[in-house]
């Protein structure tokens, strides 16, 4: 089932709003604080070209395909001061035969440590659940020691599972690292 991205609260203290331009300094700001760890989670940005660019039109493309339904990334926000925590999202690059979905997160340096990754991953993924059954992919460096950890504490309260065959090599800043695969299926 296609639907737009909408806001989620996720408590008092977090909120994910839909992708969009009007958060594009915050999100740059965030992204320079957590240099290089963030290019983990976008391997497609360039290093030799300026980030600003790349996220502006990172942001255009998924606020457009956001109100379509056809990606579905928030930008994690403390709503008292309107913060920008990091992103979350939802895309259609898969590895693996099964999954519909790619999971991808981060959150800046500053911000780490305290739960955020766990809170806002929960929330999506219930998010996700109110659309029917599907099979959502997460994929991790097995050297991201906080990444890992936090993928299989999604895999097991989500009774999720790896998949060895969804492995694969990503590029990121013109490295190839193997990537493992996890499966999470919501019913």
């Amino acid at each position: 089932m296609r639907r737009i991205t909408s806001s989620i609260r996720v408590n008092d203290n977090l909120i994910l709003r839909p992708a969009s331009t009007n958060y594009a300094l915050g999100l740059i700001e965030a992204f320079e604080e957590t240099w290089p760890e963030v290019s983990w989670a976008m391997p497609w940005i360039v290093t030799e070209k300026p980030f600003e660019s790349q996220i502006y039109s990172f942001i255009e493309d998924t606020e457009s395909k956001g109100r379509k339904g056809l990606l579905h990334h928030w930008i994690i926000i403390r709503p008292w001061d309107d913060t920008v925590l990091g992103l979350i999202g939802f895309d259609r690059i898969t590895r693996s035969d099964k999954a519909i979905w790619n999971l991808g997160y981060w959150v800046r340096s500053s911000e780490q440590q305290h739960g955020i990754a766990r809170l806002c991953t929960n929330a999506v993924l219930n998010w996700m659940s109110e659309g029917g059954p599907i099979c959502i992919e997460l994929k991790v460096d097995p050297n991201n020691i906080p990444g890992n950890r936090t993928v299989l504490r999604i895999v097991k309260e989500w009774n999720g599972e790896r998949y060895i065959e969804g492995d694969s090599s990503i590029t990121i800043s013109g490295i190839r690292t193997l990537h493992h695969c996890y499966l999470v299926n919501i019913i």
